[in-house]
């Protein structure tokens, strides 16, 4: 005896009495299907900064004699979001490296914003409360 094979949501299609003109409302699939693509693309464009950082700093360190004996802290100037900004658009290999991370740490805290959006424009007031939660929490826990 076999198991039935898993159920997949499919796409809503508009009613055929719908009203014309009028944005119909995020359904689930459409939900899921915008947060997988920001997960992606927050992913992906993550990495196209680390690797290009990394490149830029292998090219002009790379040859440098690394002396594991001696620490050495890096300075403070890359400890916040607008001091990496503008380190990156300098030009500072460590700076991008640091931006891709910050890229995807953001990418989770992105589809949580995303959500409590289409849970609000879907007028689901308990989901909007959890989410908003969450975001909150979130943002407390990053910025403190």
């Amino acid at each position: 005896m076999t198991a039935p094979p898993p159920r997949r949501s499919t796409p809503s299609k508009p009613s055929p009495n719908a009203e014309v003109g009028r944005p119909r409302a995020w359904s689930d699939y459409d939900v899921e299907q915008v947060v997988g693509r920001l997960l992606q693309a927050g992913v992906i464009l993550a990495s196209i900064v680390v690797v290009l950082g990394g490149t830029l700093l292998l090219a002009r360190h790379g040859s440098e004699a690394t002396a594991f004996s001696v620490f050495r802290g890096d300075s403070s100037t890359l400890r916040s979001v607008s001091a990496t900004l503008r380190g990156a658009l300098h030009g500072d290999p460590r700076a991008i490296v640091q931006l891709g991370l910050v890229l995807l740490i953001a990418t989770p805290v992105a589809r949580v914003a995303l959500t409590l959006a289409a849970f609000a424009a879907q007028r689901d007031r308990m989901y909007v409360a959890m989410t908003g939660l969450v975001l909150a929490l979130l943002l407390i826990g990053l910025f403190s």
